[in-house]
């Protein structure tokens, strides 16, 4: 009953848990039965109820925890006196500050994207919907105040959000060496140059961090 009467409890009380767990434990080694175990008396219907599945929860523990980047990114987006070129690099900003690089690593989901199959098209579908909820508006806008020269908008949005969310960060394909890792990154900046988008300021270039490149925005670890 308790759980029909006060779902937004229930849910959070479950998320809490899980949260827990994945952070302490890793997601790999926690299951369906340590999340309800943990939960103090409420019954494996109340969770299954909620979620089908572990990846169900986790999904909505990270859209949780991405809450407030995804605040701030509607802030910058929401914002006149930015030309789209800016509020690009404040969205880079606030993702790289978001540390969300630090919760993937103690969360550490398994690498492999057969065996993670269903968290690796989360990702990529949340890539395409930011790149067109955020990325591509802002290059509109660049393109109109003139901050930017892209020809196809959505499509350099979409490439730049793969690359960032996929591509660069360790999740699916990890780098074998810090160096790599920052070689892609030199890769990612010079695909988004040769599409018109600039996405490093050239006066915070040596104080730039590349710990996770926008991947705040749609979810991602390092992007």
């Amino acid at each position: 009953m308790a759980r029909n009467k006060y779902p937004e409890e229930t849910v959070k009380k479950i998320l809490d848990v899980a949260q827990e767990l994945f952070m302490t434990k890793g997601y790999e080694r926690t299951t369906m039965a340590d999340i309800v175990d943990n939960l103090g008396g409420l019954t494996k219907g109340a969770v299954y109820h909620h979620f089908k599945s572990k990846e169900e929860i986790f999904e909505a523990m990270f859209e949780r925890i991405n809450a407030p980047v995804v605040e701030k990114i509607e802030q910058v987006a929401a914002d006149p006196k930015l030309t789209g070129l800016e509020k690009l690099r404040a969205f880079d900003r606030i993702s790289a500050a978001s540390g969300a690089a630090e919760m993937w690593r103690a969360v550490s989901p398994a690498s492999d994207p057969v065996k993670n199959a269903r968290l690796l098209a989360q990702e990529y579908a949340d890539a395409l919907q930011t790149a067109r909820t955020y990325i591509e508006p802002a290059i509109r806008e660049g393109v109109a105040d003139g901050s930017m020269q892209v020809e196809y908008p959505r499509e350099a949005a979409e490439v730049i959000l793969l690359l960032a969310n996929l591509w660069m960060v360790p999740l699916f394909h990890p780098a074998e060496s810090e160096d790599e890792y920052y070689r892609r990154a030199e890769v990612l900046l010079r695909v988004a140059h040769a599409l018109g988008v600039d996405l490093l300021d050239p006066a915070q270039a040596d104080a730039h961090d590349w710990g996770s490149p926008w991947a705040q925005v749609s979810g991602g670890e390092g992007g």
